[in-house]
């Protein structure tokens, strides 16, 4: 049941993401959610990779929906923040398999979604009449459930895929944003594209809050944000590096006998503080 606390949540999160820029390190599990929450954090995104990552499988929809709500359940519960859900493709194709995803996820405590315009990993992307009544179907879901005011943050996958001619792209990214707004989207993720004119012209072309997946090599948080930037993500790659350190640090132990790669952890008090009493 929808309480009056999530219904907050959800508004909170659409108010973070219009006014300035909202940073989101994306988590995983209930502990890199604690752990990002303790770090500052204003709202916790989570990211399907890391998801996927954590139950031994590869990103790219793999996961089944209740696998995926139950992640986000237990996030949800980690943290008095906004969580917004990566909920990939909706798993299945069809309106009533994203209605159900959506249903799912609110149960489990979620106030926004991500929703990819993508039938697979690297394309081909729904027609955008189709992903319009995906959307849509999203919208009806979220007022059914009791959370009208859910964030939906409708990706587009065409520069993360290089989709159609690249003289088009851009076009094609502007036509679906307006598109998935009518349909009731709240903003625009786009993957892919860090270019900061391309970033600043999308941005002056759509009303939609735009948002941009950055990592190692990106521009800053200030320079999207002065391209009109309103969300920054950055996908997997906080799962990335932990789970890289995880093997680096295996590889150092086993075949130096150190242990310099575990030096700059947080104090163990500090990391089991996070956590709440059950």
């Amino acid at each position: 049941m929808v309480t009056d606390r999530q219904r907050a949540r959800a508004a909170a999160l659409r108010t973070l993401q219009a006014d300035g820029v909202l940073v989101l390190p994306n988590a995983w599990d209930a502990a890199s959610a604690a752990l990002i929450a303790a770090g500052g954090a204003r709202a916790i995104a989570t990211t399907s990779a890391g998801v996927s990552w954590s139950l031994g499988r590869p990103d790219g929809q793999n996961l089944t929906r209740a696998e995926m709500v139950d992640a986000v359940a237990r996030i949800a519960a980690a943290v008095d923040l906004p969580v917004s859900a990566d909920v990939e493709g909706g798993y299945g194709p069809g309106e009533d398999d994203v209605a159900q995803t959506v249903a799912g996820v609110i149960g489990a405590g979620a106030v926004g979604i991500n929703l990819e315009d993508s039938r697979a990993p690297g394309g081909p992307l729904f027609a955008a009449d189709d992903q319009v009544s995906r959307i849509r179907a999203a919208r009806e879901a979220a007022a059914a459930a009791g959370l009208p005011e859910l964030v939906i943050n409708a990706r587009t996958d065409v520069y993360l895929f290089g989709v159609g001619p690249e003289a088009g792209r851009f076009d094609d990214v502007v036509a679906r944003a307006r598109s998935y707004a009518d349909a009731g989207a709240d903003s625009l993720f786009v993957p892919g594209l860090l270019d900061l004119d391309t970033l600043a012209a999308l941005t002056s072309r759509v009303d939609l809050p735009v948002n941009a997946m950055a990592g190692p090599g990106a521009p800053s948080v200030d320079d999207l944000r002065a391209a009109g930037v309103r969300r920054v993500t950055v996908g997997q790659a906080v799962a990335q590096a932990a789970y890289s350190l995880a093997r680096r640090a295996a590889v150092e132990v086993i075949e130096k006998g150190t242990f310099d790669s575990l030096a700059d952890a947080d104090p163990f008090g500090d990391v089991n503080g996070a956590f709440r009493p059950r």
